[in-house]
């Protein structure tokens, strides 16, 4: 089935996530390796993805570890020099995609404080036809429910999507339902597969 509608995750791959780099450059890579040891930060943002206070969390978890808890704070105070910078290719594959008249959704793992921070510095994340995000949903990825979510909204039947991400446990959940997927590593990967998709020819697709 050629896709209808194609849906696009955010981090790694629309804009980068990258947080390591941010802190060695900020603090130094050996204090930068001290904290990510010492602190479970994939645990604090998938509990602000999956809809706890942005603010709120970055000073509870610089709480419970009080040795680093300035640095932690740079993920409130600093967050959009984090949270960058844009993926230049993927973006225009998204906006060709639209050019086309092709609905293109985002499903992200986002918190409802912090994704509008990066909307306001990416416009283009603002440019979806709808945008699932996981903090103002209350579910998060790789959840079928998300999924079910997105499907009851959208109408559309689950071959009909096609779904790029650069979690394979997201993937292999969204493949699960029928979704038609692809595991992103680089733009020029998910460039191919909508070629094959044929929903942009070639030169669209450079």
């Amino acid at each position: 089935m050629t896709p209808q509608a194609v849906i696009f995750d955010i981090g790694n791959v629309l804009i980068e996530w990258q947080p390591e780099r941010y802190f060695d450059g900020a603090v130094g890579p050996e204090r930068r390796r001290a904290m990510f040891q010492a602190v479970d930060i994939s645990a604090m943002m998938e509990r602000i993805d999956a809809g706890a206070d942005f603010s709120q969390e970055a000073v509870r978890t610089g709480a419970a570890h009080p040795d680093f808890a300035p640095e932690l704070l740079h993920f409130r105070d600093r967050w959009c020099q984090i949270a960058q910078p844009a993926i230049a290719h993927s973006v225009r594959l998204m906006q060709a995609l639209r050019a086309r008249g092709i609905p293109v959704f985002a499903l992200s793992n986002f918190g409802a404080q912090n994704f509008p921070l990066s909307a306001a510095q990416f416009p283009f994340l603002r440019q979806f036809d709808r945008a699932y995000i996981s903090g103002q949903m209350g579910l998060i990825k790789p959840d079928p429910a998300i999924y079910a979510a997105v499907e009851a909204d959208c109408g559309l039947p689950p071959g009909a999507l096609l779904f790029t991400d650069d979690r394979a446990d997201n993937i292999a959940a969204a493949a699960a339902r029928g979704w038609q997927v692809h595991h992103f590593k680089e733009a020029a990967g998910l460039a191919d597969c909508l070629v094959r998709a044929r929903l942009l020819g070639p030169q669209e697709a450079v």
